[in-house]
């Protein structure tokens, strides 16, 4: 198995990072903007044409943490799962991120480390500058946006 991990650094509050990590809202608001669901149960999001994953919340620890299981998308995403661990240092909140479980470091995992790398910086922008970049305003990095 191998992973796709990224450390990001942010200016703001561990709880405004948590809520934009566990909000519908703050979520379309850095990743995509076709975003629905629960957020203590399953959350869809939609990339257009190029398609989607539903994420099932398995674990929420308030200003410290969020962990998704990959229910349903492209194969090579299902059953991988997502984490953001957050912790303080001074003035920044670090966010530890990790999309662990992939059975083989395909292509297709290259391009998703990427994509992962702009909605992070997507997500500090939105939480430093109150502006993301969320999909379909998001950085297009090749044929597969």
């Amino acid at each position: 198995m191998v992973d796709i991990l990224h450390r990001v650094g942010i200016i703001a509050p561990p709880e405004k990072v948590y809520e934009a990590l566990t909000t519908v809202d703050g979520l379309a608001a850095w990743w995509t903007a076709d975003t629905s669901g629960d957020t203590d149960g399953v959350l869809a999001f939609r990339f257009g044409e190029v398609g989607g994953f539903d994420m099932k919340v398995l674990e929420l620890r308030p200003d410290t943490g969020v962990r998704w299981e990959v229910v349903d998308g492209p194969a090579e995403w299902i059953g991988t799962t997502v984490s953001f661990d957050l912790t303080q240092d001074g003035q920044w909140t670090i966010v530890m991120f990790a999309h662990r479980g992939w059975r083989e470091p395909v292509e297709f995992m290259n391009h998703c480390s990427t994509k992962w790398a702009t909605f992070l910086m997507s997500l500090k922008s939105l939480l430093e500058t109150g502006t993301g970049a969320p999909h379909p305003h998001d950085v297009p990095i090749g044929n597969w946006h």
